[in-house]
């Protein structure tokens, strides 16, 4: 268990305006570094606590002392925060040693927690990257938390919208074959987000947010040309996006967004010569300081006891014959 220290200090002079500022709406931006940094941070009026490793501490009271000046004559936000947070290279001050905090998200159905190691680390991942990459297989809950991430984000106007994507590959069929126009031909692929919202706010709730715009499903091809700001996007099934799809995605994060890329590199459905877009990104941003992997494994599903056991007969045989696997 890694040592804790605990800093007390005052900012001055006390001013109720410039305090509210450096902490946020209901202590938003306090919350933010306490995520980031893995520290906890309380405060009385202008007497502020940090808690936590030595170095993470000193770093946290350094970055408070310099928002108070910010604070005095600018109005903070979460991209002033962000980018505070960035300068302080608080990404890496957040090692591996750092035990994370535990996060819990509040949605319609009650409090959803990680179950297991893996997930609480997905969690917290979100919580404190802009963009995060879940890879695994089916069933370890990698767009269900994304979801209620997103939900929770929504709720607590951290973000003024949600945008689900997925690429519409045809996996066996073809689009042109399904009735209707080009919105009703991607559905079916849409449909796992779908029911994900529903779950987490109810079909009323979730039919009214898509009128209004508030909730986006599209297809992966309609984010091209777009910069999306205070936005939570959501990439489901990455796995089948091709190497210039993944990266134009990419590029379309603005500033306050947050953006989560979930994938099973075992169920790719591209042709057999393509690349994955999902496999590409691992390669090429593994060691990019500001984006999170978390990496699940079949102990990690949390559906029918059966369908771990599938993952596993089916990564065992991969093992053993290459070529079964997804290029």
């Amino acid at each position: 268990m890694p040592s804790r220290t605990t800093s007390e200090f005052m900012l001055e002079p006390s001013e109720a305006e410039r305090l509210a500022n450096l902490n946020g709406p209901f202590d938003a931006h306090l919350r933010m570094i306490e995520l980031r940094l893995g520290v906890e941070i309380a405060n009385r009026g202008n007497v502020y606590r940090v808690i936590g490793p030595p170095p993470t501490v000193g770093k946290a009271e350094k970055l408070l002392r310099d928002l108070w000046r910010e604070a005095a004559d600018a109005t903070l936000d979460e991209p002033a925060i962000h980018l505070a947070l960035t300068q302080a290279d608080a990404d890496q001050s957040a090692s591996d040693d750092v035990e994370p905090q535990e996060v819990a998200i509040r949605v319609k159905r009650g409090m959803i927690r990680g179950r297991g190691a893996n997930q609480a680390k997905y969690l917290h991942a979100i919580a404190t990257h802009d963009i995060n990459f879940g890879i695994g297989p089916a069933g370890t809950g990698k767009t269900f938390l994304a979801v209620a991430s997103a939900v929770e984000a929504l709720n607590e106007t951290r973000v003024q919208r949600l945008v689900l994507v997925r690429p519409a590959v045809e996996a066996g069929e073809k689009l042109g074959f399904l009735p209707g126009d080009l919105s009703q031909k991607v559905d079916p692929y849409l449909r796992p987000l779908y029911d994900a919202l529903y779950e987490m706010l109810g079909v009323e709730k979730v039919v009214k947010l898509l009128e209004k715009n508030v909730i986006e499903v599209a297809p992966l091809a309609y984010m091209r040309g777009r910069t999306l700001n205070d936005a939570y996007v959501i990439l489901d099934e990455a796995q089948n996006t091709t190497i210039e799809q993944m990266k134009m995605f990419l590029t379309r994060i603005g500033y306050g967004s947050t953006a989560v890329v979930t994938g099973d590199l075992t169920q790719i459905d591209l042709p057999k010569h393509q690349k994955s877009g999902l496999r590409d990104a691992l390669d090429v941003l593994r060691d990019v300081n500001g984006i999170s992997f978390t990496f699940f494994e079949a102990r990690d599903v949390v559906r029918h006891p059966l369908v771990a056991r599938i993952v596993n007969a089916y990564e065992a045989r991969d093992a053993n014959t290459p070529d079964a696997a997804g290029a």
